[in-house]
């Protein structure tokens, strides 16, 4: 590999020495340089591309042309008549001006070539074709090489520091809500231009009246042919597996129809090999494109997520089997409707295994306490934890937009979700002993969404938006803990020669259980049902060619009922209803919540220049009671939340952002509710009915260039937060078992978040690095001691790739991570490096090759673990338009057990071993329409 590595760069370094720069300045016939003028070089040997470039604010552009060639030369402006010209190249650079002048003729140069990369107003056009080295498959194999363009750790699409939720194909919206389907299932083949929207909005008439600088679409056109036609693929494999694993699978079907009136997208996948495109959480949080109409009122309430919380990362389980099948449609029966809509059926089985050591933090003695904190810390825990989950989840939704005129514009959205989710685990706690939990729920939700857009006249609009979510969950919780009915009243004296009465013992007395079983069988069902309308009406008054008024009225309305109840089943196999001793005997919950905010906010936009002043103020009159126990808790109030946004636009593609904003934030009801809560049977808690609600500032900056003209691409940035009366648990230990309730805390948390991204293309070879910095502090309370706990987290990951046409690629990736941690007396140092290679091959038109090796070492100041990964696929296609295509996939080729990950919580830090899925080795054979 080093060899390998070594000749990649002579060969890059060879090509560069023999090269000269072409240069010089692209103006108009009246002599005003040309800013954002397309220069293109074609070799006249070769017919290829040999080089181009965009000009810059100047009109300035930089050509890298060979030694002793010839080249045809092909200058553009929008409205211009283009520029065909020959120049041969001798052994010394070129200067050499172009003048444009005005296209009155129809004989204008026809372009043989495309330029790689365009801008056309606030849109970014990729030539996609431009990019591939015949090795791509999928989408998103060509965003990966785009400038400006990235791939985050969870999948999803990030430009110049935003992440795109909106993906179309020739307009017409693909599973809108989620990019991972587009990206890991259309094929690269079909892919012809890509086109990014900055700026962009879903609604025409408020486009010149908003500030959509942070929204990014992306439209992927199709090529010529793709229409009419269904096209895509369909992969079949299977192979051997080591045991106790059964012999491997995989089916996936990805077939795609579109046309001018409608298309048709279906999505299939079946296999155990740990493949998925969508993980259980990724289709949870699948927000199918909807927007809450109070996003930037200044009001938040945090409505839990239903459903277990499962894994976030497929490849942390040991077997996998996944099935999920996902159709998207588009109909326009008429130029003024568009019918559209998908359905996602997913499906998953899991087996986990997970090994944690837990070291819990120490506490001072509080002098001014009667009782010793330190002695009643949590003893160091061991934790061996096996695990299977079953997940069957179902998608669908439904959109009609319905435009009659430029004038009117409404759209209705119905979005419902149901699913099926269990997890069982077996624990061993060198503490507790051997557990056996099951956790199970069934929620579903229906969600509907209604907009009407109305443009009166050219300085007056008028927009009606309203979401409405009904939900309910009904989890359910087991536990079997071990018991042994003739200990009770040994107490826990580890000195008195006597066996101590067993861990949970002292929980399961103050839950008021019957002790007197072998073993204690722990139950709680939960019901939580959601009702929330969320509205407003806003009024733009465009005032003249530079500022705009903005009026809204608006209101969140929501009702949540929550209820629950802890029981016990004893050895005769009985119902028993304990009373706890603790939380005053309350153990179970019946509680309605009600919450109310009506607002009304102004906001006042004018452009000046270079600069776009956002200033506005919104009045909230608040309302909060819920009724539990016969007692009702209520408050109302009114806040006057400001908020301000400054954007300075340099140039069309460089600009920085300040904005300030006042928030409150408000809990959901299994916060507030006082009867007992089972997190888990060592994580029991109870709300507090007197909660108010939490007050933060935010402070951000935001700076983004895109240059074009030296293929330099940098975004960062920086965000301050301030949480005053934040929402905090107060925690007490029993062994390892805490109990927690919750308060406004007096003290406020603050977290700084800094990250930046460098990005340039040099030739052949791009370079970059990504920083991230994070800062925060906060407050907790354990034992009845308040302490702060700071973390300060800083990761570093440069990374420089080849991009060349003919030859084998390479990218190679270092991320450096440290995390320090002061959480009271304890302070701990947490240090990873993960450096990584990719290698991408296609040779003699027909061969691919891709691998890709990761090692990964963590160092907790005491001893340090490494673990490495390394996959790798051969393809066989016979020419780059074959139907038939082989491939050869191994995955975890060093055939590891499991990675390993060191963390500091809030009470303890702990290192975990997670276990993977083994050696796979898979043939495959795909079939392309």
């Amino acid at each position: 590999m080093k060899k390998l590595v070594v000749l990649l760069f002579l060969a890059v370094a060879s090509q560069s020495f023999a090269q000269i720069k072409m240069q010089g300045i692209v103006k108009d016939s009246i002599g005003a340089p040309l800013e954002l003028a397309n220069v293109i070089a074609i070799n006249e040997e070769t017919k290829g591309l040999e080089s181009y470039a965009i000009t810059d604010a100047k009109g300035q552009y930089v050509l890298k042309l060979g030694k002793n060639g010839k080249y045809k030369i092909q200058v553009s402006y929008i409205g211009l008549k283009s520029i065909d010209e020959i120049v041969t190249s001798l052994e010394v650079d070129i200067n050499k001006d172009f003048t444009l002048y005005p296209d009155n003729a129809l004989d204008a140069v026809e372009l043989t070539y495309e330029m790689p990369v365009t801008i056309k107003g606030d849109t970014i056009v990729y030539n996609a074709d431009s990019f591939k080295n015949g090795s791509e498959r999928k989408l998103e194999d060509i965003l990966e090489k785009l400038p400006g363009v990235e791939i985050n750790a969870d999948g999803k699409i990030e430009v110049e520091g935003n992440v795109v939720n909106k993906l179309m194909v020739n307009g017409k919206d693909f599973f809108d809500g989620d990019t991972k389907l587009a990206t890991q299932n259309i094929p690269s083949n079909a892919v012809d231009k890509i086109q990014v929207l900055r700026n962009y909005s879903e609604v025409g008439q408020l486009s010149g009246v908003q500030n959509n600088q942070n929204n990014v679409a992306i439209n992927i056109k199709l090529k010529e042919g793709k229409e009419n036609f269904w096209f895509g693929d369909v992969t079949a494999g299977g192979g051997q597996a080591p045991s106790p694993n059964d012999e491997l699978y995989l089916v996936q079907p990805k077939l795609f129809y579109y046309s001018p009136k409608y298309s048709i997208n279906l999505i299939g996948d079946l296999n155990n090999i740990g493949e998925v495109v969508l993980t259980n959480r990724d289709v949870r949080n699948f927000g199918g494109g909807f927007r809450r109409p109070s996003a930037n009122s200044g009001t938040n309430i945090n409505l839990s997520t239903p459903g277990l919380g499962g894994l976030t990362n497929i490849a942390n389980a040991q077997e996998v089997v996944t099935k999920l099948g996902a159709a998207n449609f588009s109909y326009s029966p008429t130029k003024a409707l568009d019918l559209s809509g998908f359905v996602v059926y997913n499906s998953s089985r899991l087996r986990t295994r997970e090994d944690r050591f837990i070291d819990y933090v120490e506490l001072a003695d509080d002098p001014n306490t009667p009782f010793d904190e330190s002695t009643s810390l949590p003893p160091d825990e061991t934790t061996i934890s096996r695990g299977r989950e079953a997940t069957n989840q179902a998608l669908v939704k439904l959109s009609a937009a319905f435009k009659p005129n430029v004038n009117n514009q409404l759209d209705y959205d119905l979005l419902g979700r149901i699913s099926s989710e269990e997890e069982r685990q077996d624990l061993f706690s060198s503490v507790v002993g051997s557990t056996q939990q099951v956790e199970d729920v069934k929620p579903f939700s229906i969600n509907q969404n209604l907009n009407y857009y109305y443009t009166l006249d050219e300085n007056n609009i008028f927009a009606l938006e309203a979401q409405h979510l009904l939900s309910d969950e009904d989890p359910f919780y087991n536990a079997l803990l071990q018991n042994d009915p003739t200990n009770n009243d040994n107490g826990s004296d580890p000195t008195d020669g006597i066996d101590d009465e067993d861990a949970f013992d002292a929980t399961a007395e103050g839950l008021g259980l019957d002790r007197d079983q072998f073993g204690y069988n722990l139950n709680q069902e939960r019901r939580i049902k959601t009702n929330q309308l969320d509205a407003k009406v806003d009024y733009y008054n465009i005032l003249n060619a530079k500022s705009n008024i903005n009026l809204t009225f608006g209101t969140i309305l929501s009702n949540q009922r929550f209820n629950s109840n802890i029981f016990q089943f004893l050895d005769d196999g009985s119902l028993f209803n304990p009373t706890p001793l603790i939380n005053d005997g309350l153990d179970s919950n019946d509680i309605e919540y009600n919450f109310s905010d009506i607002y009304l906010g102004a906001r006042y936009r004018l452009k000046s220049g270079k600069f776009t002043f956002t200033p506005g103020v919104s009045l909230h009159a608040y309302g909060n009671k819920n009724t539990q126990f016969g007692e009702t808790f209520e408050d109302n109030f009114f806040r006057v939340l400001p908020e301000f946004e400054t954007l300075v636009q340099f140039k069309k593609s460089e600009s920085l952002t300040f904005s300030y904003r006042m928030q409150n934030s408000f809990t959901d009801v299994s916060s507030l509710a006082e009867g007992l809560v089972l997190n888990s049977f060592n994580s029991i808690q109870f709300g507090n009915a007197e909660l108010q609600n939490a007050l933060s500032h935010r402070v951000n900056l935001f700076y983004r260039s895109f240059n074009l003209f030296n293929y330099t691409n940098v975004v960062a940035g920086i965000t301050y937060n301030k949480n005053i009366d934040q929402i905090r648990p107060l925690t007490n230990f029993e062994s390892v078992i805490t109990t927690s309730t919750f308060f406004n805390s007096q003290f406020a948390d603050e977290s700084v978040t800094a990250f930046g991204s460098w990005q340039r293309t040099f030739g052949k070879i791009r370079a970059g690095l990504r920083t991230n910095f994070n800062y925060s502090l906060n407050n907790q309370f354990v034992q009845g001691v308040q302490a702060v706990n700071e973390t300060f987290t800083q990761t570093y990951r440069p990374e420089i790739r080849t991009n060349f046409r003919e030859a084998p690629n390479l990218r190679f990736r270092y991320s450096y991570t440290v995390r320090d941690t002061d959480l009271g007396t304890n302070s701990n140092r947490f240090t990873t490096h993960a450096p990584s290679v990719r290698f991408d091959a296609y040779i003699w038109d027909a061969l691919t090759f891709v691998t890709d090796f990761t090692f990964s070492e963590q160092d907790n100041g005491i001893a340090k673990e490494s673990f490495k990964t390394w996959d790798a696929t051969l393809r066989y296609r016979k020419g780059r338009d074959a139907k038939w295509e082989y491939s050869l996939r191994a995955s975890n080729l060093l055939n590891i057990d499991g990675n390993i990950n060191n963390n500091a919580g809030n009470i303890s830090v702990s290192t975990t071993e997670t276990f993977v899925q083994p050696r796979f080795v898979t043939f495959r054979l795909t079939y392309t329409l």
